[in-house]
């Protein structure tokens, strides 16, 4: 006690006293606040005025007043940070902790303690200020299977569009939290997880664009990097500094994108593209139409101008093909794999009124929007230019355009100067350059006989490919480690031989009964359920989605409700709010993983209704109901024996083994 003086004189910081007592006075200040403030004691505590609250910075006082109000009203601790006005004129950022007790007359005192907190507040104000102007999103998250985010600065939480939570609304940031893929388009999780693992495995950064989908269901496009680290907790992170490049990807992709519509224009007579989710169509170019080049880039309804276009030019015995041909696209049939793009031949009539046969091609461009293009087949060159189209050249410029399909390759001739348009890994391969030598190739003119100089085929063979118009060649695929054949289709020659030609590479599937290549995806469901991809088991981490899998597979193609999922996953308990939320995160977690192992397309979603796409896996049970001879023997008197559920099918197969497989249908 004899000691608290100095105490509170040289080791606590700031310390005074305060009576809260209209009007707010002080009654003692300590030798450690005259220090830290500038002022004497008695200019502190002399005069009628409150010498503290004075020296509280004017936009800060209403703050300051308010704390000492709070004080005041009950015996309490209470913490607040407000500026504070030096005899020097100095500006300091001091954290004041105040306790509050009533005195034996009545009053009430204060005893409150200031620490300085200037450095900190101004660093915090830098980093601040570097935060809100540098137009780089940051994110930390960890270096898991599912990486969880566990940092996401604000300019990256503009840049992926997350909206203010809403009370009875669904918190879009918490959710991502949880699990980074969920803003990495699907057909790009693969890649992105393959970039981490080489991230984590190499212990060095990578740099490079990616696609993400922002919460709005638009799509974003950030250059950055990934680089491994270690918290403060020495937990190993990944760490990212993305910038938004969305405009200038745009840009370039426009750029392109005229590029290849002309070398579409130069093939093509007539070109139209097809908006789905606005029903509209419009004529991009009409070369063969007068009537089509005079509404060029006037978008028209859908179907009615289809229709139209077909009863007033196509002839009558093709609308009934053509009609179905188009109702089918309207229907999204198309494009729902990886398939080839759909092809249609008709006879139709041209605007000069002749009658001809046309070939015509839809090539998607996104979901919900495709060209479709069509061209006249001469008379006198109709088995030639037949075998042209039949090369589905076209087809696959558009796939160039958003780089769906591998293996294709276009570029531009002029004067035997070559101009490379685009390629994909598999035909960078073919003509013997890097995917860097093959950009770099693509900002120049080259001599052919160079350019060809590193491939496999003489120059003699690309000579009389552009004589031809049309070659095969052989090329190795590095996907599938095989020997694939490519096809080469040339634009034709000008009567004056000095405009530019445009050359298209694709590869050729193998002929039906060939053998083709093998399905990705294989199933077993006699004996124990598991599932192979490329020969490769999936290593399912959550069993009821593995189980929920095989449901879908029980069912043959057919669509398994919420309600009935339910009621095979969790026999003994009712479908209500806690099942139904138990579910959505099975399924969701079966998306996941399924898209983690490169087949979302296997599995089909709609209306919350969920089923299996039989032609896309390869599966034993679907064998051995076939009828087909070699599979007959696959059943051995077991099936799904993981689940208790799979003995209906097990006794209908059992029935079946006396007179032997049949065709299944769809349950």
């Amino acid at each position: 006690m004899q000691n608290m003086e100095e105490i509170l004189n040289r080791s606590v910081g700031g310390f005074h006293q305060y009576i809260l007592d209209n009007p707010p006075r002080l009654a003692y200040v300590s030798r450690n606040l005259c220090g830290m403030t500038g002022f004497f004691e008695e200019e502190l505590l002399g005069g009628e005025q409150d010498g503290y609250g004075a020296l509280v910075h004017p936009a800060d006082r209403e703050i300051f007043v308010d704390f000492l109000e709070k004080l005041r009203r009950e015996e309490q601790t209470l913490t607040a940070e407000y500026r504070i006005v030096k005899k020097d004129g100095d500006v300091l950022y001091v954290r004041d902790t105040s306790t509050s007790r009533r005195l034996g007359d009545g009053t009430t005192a204060a005893d409150s303690v200031l620490t300085d907190i200037t450095r900190l507040k101004e660093e915090n104000d830098n980093l601040r200020f570097l935060n809100e102007t540098i137009p780089c999103g940051f994110l930390k998250y960890t270096c898991e299977k599912q990486p969880k985010i566990t940092y996401m600065n604000e300019q990256m939480r503009r840049i992926f569009r997350f909206p203010e939570v809403r009370e009875g609304e669904m918190d879009y940031l918490e959710l991502c939290r949880e699990n980074i893929f969920l803003l990495i388009p699907m057909e790009d999780r693969r890649r992105f997880a393959h970039y981490l693992n080489r991230v984590y495995v190499r212990g060095a950064p990578l740099a490079g664009e990616i696609t993400v989908l922002r919460c709005d269901g638009t799509k974003a496009y950030l250059f950055g990097w990934v680089t491994k680290n270690v918290d403060e907790q020495g937990r190993e992170e990944f760490q990212s500094v993305c910038m938004d490049v969305t405009e200038r990807h745009q840009k370039k992709k426009e750029k392109e994108e005229k590029r290849y519509l002309k070398a579409l224009a130069d093939v093509y007579d007539m070109i139209f593209e097809y908006e789905l989710a606005d029903s509209t169509v419009k004529c991009l170019c009409g070369r063969d139409s007068g009537m089509f080049q005079r509404i060029e880039n006037i978008p028209m309804q859908m179907e009615e101008a289809t229709e139209k276009w077909i009863a007033d030019t196509v002839a009558g015995d093709d609308q009934d093909s053509v009609r179905k041909f188009f109702r089918a696209f309207y229907q999204r049939k198309y494009f729902l794999s990886d398939a080839r793009p759909p092809q249609i031949q008709y006879k139709a009539r041209s605007s000069e009124g002749r009658w001809g046969i046309y070939r015509g091609i839809f090539l998607k461009i996104s979901v919900s929007s495709a060209l479709f293009c069509c061209r006249r087949v001469p008379g006198s060159e109709e088995a030639d230019l037949l075998r042209d189209e039949n090369a589905a050249l076209k087809e696959n410029m558009q796939e160039l355009i958003l780089r769906f399909t591998d293996g294709l390759a276009a570029f531009e001739v002029l004067d035997e100067y070559v101009t490379p348009l685009y390629a994909s890994d598999n035909v960078c391969e073919f003509f013997g350059f890097t995917r860097e030598e093959w950009l770099s190739l693509m900002q120049k003119s080259t001599p052919l006989r160079s350019f060809v100089s590193r491939s496999e085929v003489s120059y003699e063979e690309y000579a009389r490919l552009l004589e031809a118009g049309e070659a095969e060649f052989i090329y190795y695929d590095l996907s599938s480690g095989t020997e694939r054949r490519i096809r080469a289709v040339c634009s034709r020659k000008s009567p004056g031989g000095h405009f530019p030609r445009y050359v298209m590479l694709y590869s050729v599937d193998e002929e039906e009964g060939s053998g083709g290549a093998a399905c990705r995806v294989q199933i077993r469901t006699f004996g124990y359920f598991d599932v192979f991809v490329d020969d490769k088991p999936i290593a399912f981490r959550n069993k009821k989605s593995k189980e929920l899998f095989a449901l879908l597979v029980d069912r043959r193609g057919g669509y398994v409700s919420s309600e009935e999922a339910i009621g095979f996953l969790w026999e003994d308990e009712p479908v209500n709010a806690v099942t139904l939320a138990r579910y959505r995160k099975v399924a969701l977690r079966l998306k996941n993983i399924l898209a983690e192992y490169g087949i979302p397309d296997v599995m089909e979603t709609v209306d919350g209704k969920r089923r299996i796409v039989m032609d896309k896996v390869q599966c034993d049970l679907y064998d051995y109901l076939s009828g087909k001879e070699e599979s007959a023997q696959l059943f051995m008197g077991s099936y799904l024996t993981n689940y208790s559920w799979g003995e209906n099918t097990l006794a209908e197969l059992t029935g079946q083994m006396l007179s032997g497989p049949s065709s299944g249908t769809e349950r």
